[in-house]
């Protein structure tokens, strides 16, 4: 299942653990992204909070959590080659991994329908 927030990042979840990036919308809307500066694992997330940083050649941008928990993994391949975010968004270009605190959380954030209505 895939959910999506209204500040553009996409989420999946797997058990209690859900995998965090940016739509294809938002790295499309970004351009060319040439650096990712991601949370250490540990760290602690809020909903709605700077969660990382993303630097294309048009503007450095905040990705907040889209879910509060805490990151128990990042994807450390987009320091050497922070291209995957514009090839594949949505896949290899994945940010982090968050153990939610709340699962029902979830409900709050939109389905693909509302999702893509929102980027129209």
């Amino acid at each position: 299942m895939v959910k999506y927030s209204e500040d553009h990042e996409w989420v999946k979840l797997e058990g209690d653990v859900v995998t965090v990036g940016i739509t294809d919308f938002a790295q499309n809307e970004l351009g060319d992204i040439v650096f990712v500066e991601l949370p250490e694992p540990g760290t602690a997330v809020s909903a709605g909070g700077d969660m990382a940083t993303v630097e294309s050649f048009k503007a450095a941008s905040s990705v907040y959590a889209p879910l509060s928990g805490e990151v128990v993994e990042i994807n450390d391949t987009l320091e050497a080659d922070p291209a995957q975010v514009n090839t594949d968004p949505m896949g290899d270009g994945w940010f982090v991994k968050i153990k939610i605190e709340d699962p029902t959380a979830l409900d709050k954030l939109l389905d693909e329908d509302a999702y893509k209505k929102l980027t129209q």
